[in-house]
């Protein structure tokens, strides 16, 4: 599996589209602002000099979470900017030191105008950047000018595509980096889930599971480390000193038995596909070869990785509970959702997550059925 051909959220704004069907990711980017916030509040106060403050959301799909983000941190320039500007009662005081001091920073502080922006959406090629930019954007502009005024600098938005575990922008050109549910992806299937004889080595499975060989374990774990030291030693070139960096990715826990190699969803899905294998449906050897480019690590884990590389201080490193019907109401606490709906809830957003790795391997013949079964 060529995962950069494969590996993209379902385009388009249909039934099961990531456009329609992305409710989920909206409540853990919403759960996160607070961390978001003040990420960006502290690099607001050491880099609110700049003119231009460039940033980048790394995995930004193309649903209406995408510029999301972008807004969480529209609002925080705006108040950091009110609050170094906010007017109080008149108070003559005066700053007294060598002439050599530079009294020029301490000014332009307390009258700071918000600076530029330049965003950049990053996801991989595969990802439909045209949604984007043909419905969203020109709405979020419209939101942007009717709510902000002039009070903000300009907002400039561009893409750029490609995997972000390798570099993407120049050296010392970012001031932040956001991504959100995107790092627990991998660059490629592991190595080493076959046999030297051709057979594989997950047999039954198509993503770590308790019955999975210690072997699978290590060839999982080694391509996550592998992956994420790249990230960030990719980051770190390209972040300014004093940068920051927000991520949220999917991860194990040992606090909790139905976390403790990551999301039940595949496990899910994968007796789904295992039913089907039984009745004849799909080739069982179909099954046994595949396997999802998908590690859930732990926070400790994560930890050691980040303290290993050594680019990146930790300013927070928090584990948030979310479950997989989170947000289905959106809001609307006078919707009522039994089980089944709720069901067909969490089977549409997997849906949209996952089938263009599923449809590549056995084929968009079976994605109605698969997903029926998931939850019925």
């Amino acid at each position: 599996m060529e995962v950069e051909q494969v590996l993209y959220m379902k385009g388009g704004e249909g039934e099961y589209s990531y456009y329609d069907n992305s409710l989920y990711q909206k409540y853990v980017i919403l759960k996160t602002r607070p961390i978001l916030e003040e990420a960006v509040t502290k690099l607001c106060l050491e880099s609110l000099q700049e003119d231009c403050l460039s940033m980048v959301d790394m995995g930004c799909s193309s649903g209406p979470n995408t510029l999301l983000p972008l807004w969480e941190i529209i609002e925080t320039i705006d108040s950091t900017c009110s609050k170094l500007n906010q007017k109080a009662p008149a108070i003559q005081f005066f700053l007294n030191d060598l002439p050599g001091n530079d009294f020029d920073t301490v000014f332009s502080k307390l009258n700071q105008k918000a600076p530029a922006i330049q965003f950049f959406l990053n996801d991989l090629p595969g990802n439909d950047f045209d949604t984007v930019f043909r419905s969203l954007l020109p709405n979020f502009y419209d939101k942007l000018e009717k709510e902000k005024f002039d009070k903000l600098g300009p907002c400039y938005v561009a893409a750029m595509p490609g995997s972000f575990y390798g570099r993407l922008f120049p050296d010392n050109s970012l001031h932040f980096v956001h991504s959100s549910y995107g790092v627990h992806f991998l660059s490629q299937v592991p190595e080493g889930l076959v046999s030297e004889f051709g057979m594989p080595m997950n047999k039954g499975n198509i993503c770590l599971a308790k019955n999975s060989p210690q072997s699978v374990h290590k060839a999982y774990r080694d391509q996550f480390e592998k992956d994420f030291t790249s990230f960030l030693s990719s980051r770190s070139s390209e972040v300014i000193s004093g940068g920051r960096m927000v991520l949220t990715f999917a991860g194990s826990s040992n606090h909790n038995p139905a976390c403790i190699y990551g999301t039940g969803v595949w496990i899910a899905i994968c007796d789904c596909l295992k039913d089907m294998a039984d009745e004849g449906k799909i080739e069982e050897s179909m099954l046994d070869s595949f396997n999802l480019p998908v590690y859930h690590s732990s926070a400790p884990d994560v930890e050691q990785l980040i303290q290993r590389e050594g680019s990146f201080n930790i300013a927070r490193l928090e584990e948030i509970d979310v479950h997989w019907d989170a947000n289905v109401e959106d809001g609307n606490q006078d919707l009522v959702f039994d089980k089944w709906a709720r069901g067909n809830y969490v089977s549409s957003f997997m849906r949209a997550v996952t089938e263009s790795m599923l449809a590549s391997h056995f084929g968009s013949g079976i994605m109605d059925e698969l997903f029926h079964r998931l939850f019925p």
